[in-house]
């Protein structure tokens, strides 16, 4: 619910209290197109079925933000495609281009959502459980790209959904907790999720199985002999 008031997509019908700034603006019950330029926001679903057009090239559905948001002209607009391509691992190939999304591999689509998220231009994209539906492996290489095109200052921020603790722990350098729609602990990730104050981080912990992988990924360094 929080994820989908940042990102506009709370049902007309919601009555919602509170405040939800992004860059300092304040977007909560504002309509996207009433928003500010600089308050836009990308998200990456969790279902690229939905997310992704099925019947449009892959080269037609990345070009079209770059000439909305970026103001590319089309030959440009086609370049920075396949130099987005590349910068997530991808064939940055026309014949890759012109492929529709239901004839790649949903680790594929899932970098092509990331992609999209990029060409948008935001200061903020939004993860929303974005390797749900994937394999180990194929997990491992989408948040290896998260980490990748979110971490550099030039960059924009990454808000990351998710339940899966070892994920966040891939992607996540601050982590916030929630239990029953309220923030129960907040902190730099490895030091809550090897010393977990609240009960429910605690469970969680214990659940997913990780505790003693937390607590070796937060010990000092040994000495050089």
């Amino acid at each position: 619910m929080t994820a989908a008031a940042i990102f506009g997509l709370i049902s007309p019908r919601a009555r919602c209290t509170g405040s939800v700034c992004v860059i300092g603006c304040e977007v909560l019950n504002v309509r996207v197109p009433q928003r500010p330029s600089q308050a836009r926001v990308a998200m990456v679903f969790q279902d690229t079925q939905s997310a992704l057009n099925p019947l449009i090239s892959i080269g037609f559905q990345l070009e079209e933000p770059l000439r909305r948001h970026g103001g590319l002209a089309a030959p440009t607009a086609r370049q920075a495609a396949r130099t987005l391509l590349a910068s997530i691992v991808l064939p940055d190939m026309d014949a890759f281009l012109r492929t529709s999304p239901a004839e790649i591999s949903g680790g594929h689509r899932q970098r092509i959502c990331i992609a999209l998220a990029l060409a948008c231009r935001t200061d903020l994209i939004l993860a929303d459980e974005p390797t749900t539906a994937l394999d180990v492996v194929t997990q491992a290489q989408v948040l290896g790209v998260l980490k990748e095109t979110t971490s550099q200052p030039d960059r924009p921020c990454l808000l990351f959904v998710t339940h899966d603790l070892a994920a966040a722990l891939r992607v996540c350098e601050r982590v916030l907790v929630l239990a029953e729609g309220r923030i129960v602990e907040d902190g730099p990730i490895h030091d809550v999720l090897s010393r977990p104050r609240h009960p429910f981080t605690r469970d969680l912990v214990d659940c997913a199985g990780e505790t003693e992988h937390f607590t070796a990924a937060t010990a000092p360094s040994p000495e050089p002999a």
